[in-house]
């Protein structure tokens, strides 16, 4: 199974994912995809977002990362990120949804965590808070796109506290 783990920053999927990995060391971790780039990024910003979006795009290809995977954050992450600032010319976004649409080919299950206020995660105020709201949103608009979203890949919203999501991505991969 090919899992994927979306949401804005500071929604709880480092510590899905490690919590699921430790409990299942035949999935392949894909971590974020900030932590691959060479690039220092002062902040949010379009370029940072567009190369994650390809660094993510390309290791989900089986090619790259064959077997049971699971992986922080997706291709969609940083479509909604790109969204969110608003700043893109229609022809980038076409782009970025283009590669985002044949990733998610790749996909099994996307897992993502909304923002709750129930689920509350602290954040401090260096987190760009209208940021991760704004992505947040377009996040939980792009899930809904069948355009974007093939009908071979389940889209499941988890919340909850970490015990609780968890056991429901336990449950979907049981």
């Amino acid at each position: 199974m090919r899992i994927v783990v979306s949401g804005t920053h500071a929604s709880g999927k480092s510590s899905l994912v490690t919590d699921f990995a430790s409990r299942h060391p035949e999935y392949t971790v894909l971590p974020d995809p900030y932590e691959l780039l060479d690039e220092a990024w002062d902040g949010p910003s379009a370029a940072s977002f567009a190369a994650q979006l390809r660094v993510s795009a390309r290791r989900l290809a089986p090619s790259e990362h064959p077997g049971s995977l699971i992986a922080e954050r997706g291709p969609l992450d940083f479509l909604a990120y790109l969204l969110a600032l608003g700043s893109e010319s229609d022809e980038v976004l076409e782009r970025a949804a283009a590669i985002t649409r044949d990733a998610l080919r790749h996909v099994d299950l996307l897992v993502v965590l909304p923002l709750s206020a129930a689920d509350a995660i602290e954040v401090g105020d260096d987190e760009h808070l209208d940021l991760r709201d704004a992505m947040d949103e377009e996040l939980l608009d792009l899930v809904d796109d069948p355009d974007i979203v093939g009908a071979g890949t389940t889209v499941v919203e988890i919340t909850g506290d970490r015990e609780q999501r968890l056991a429901a991505l336990e449950r979907l991969v049981a």
